[in-house]
Parts: structure tokens; C-alpha cells; sequence
């Protein structure tokens, strides 16, 4: 059962836009942060895909780091995924990465 805060390889194809990268496609990771309890009960989680080639620029992509790596979350690229898209999971965000990334979230959607 995935976590919140945890890290998964998450097939995110099919996707629209993939000629213009309007939408992240491939199979990529990805942070859960639904809470546990949904994560439990629905067949979907909400993720946000992480990247390791642009740089952290807040609070579109914010920095963070699995597994020994550095990346960004995309945090505009929020999806909801059905959970057998989920692959493999590669570890857990830090409490400070996650924070970081709901930061981010609250301000990409004006949530205050």
C-alpha cells in the first residue's frame, strides 16, 4: 500500500501533449501525498512527478531528495493515478523535502 511522502516509479504514458511536453509522460518517479487514509480506501493515489534535469526553481519545482539523489518535484503536474500504475517504490521524502513540496503546492494552487 502506498505511502504519503513515499517515492514510486509511476507509468505516467499515456499522456497528451508528449510532441509539446505540456505533460510529463514515461515512466517516472513520483510522490504520493494523498493521505494515508484515502491511500487506504480509493483505487487512485495523487502524485507529483519528479525530474532530475531542470533546476529547483520554487514553488513550480521544488528540490528534493530519494534514494541519494537530487531532483525536483514538478509540483504543476500534480495527477491522480490509478494504483496500478505504480511500479516500484524507491524510498520516502524527508519531512523537509515533503513540507517543502506541499509549500509549493499551496502556493501553485492559491490554497493559502
Amino acid at each position: 500500500m502506498p505511502q504519503r511522502g513515499e517515492v514510486w516509479w509511476v507509468q505516467l504514458d499515456p499522456s497528451l501533449g508528449s510532441q509539446t511536453g505540456s505533460e510529463i509522460g514515461k515512466t517516472r518517479p513520483c510522490v504520493v501525498i494523498t493521505s494515508n487514509i484515502a491511500n487506504t480506501h480509493r483505487r487512485t493515489v495523487v502524485v507529483i512527478p519528479l525530474s532530475s534535469s531542470p533546476r529547483a526553481s520554487p514553488p513550480l519545482l521544488v528540490p528534493v531528495s530519494c534514494a541519494g539523489r537530487r531532483a525536483v518535484a514538478v509540483v504543476d503536474q500534480i495527477r491522480a493515478v490509478a494504483k496500478e500504475r505504480l511500479r516500484e517504490r524507491l524510498g520516502t521524502l524527508s519531512l523537509r523535502d515533503l513540507a517543502a513540496v506541499e509549500g509549493g503546492l499551496r502556493e501553485v494552487l492559491e490554497l493559502g
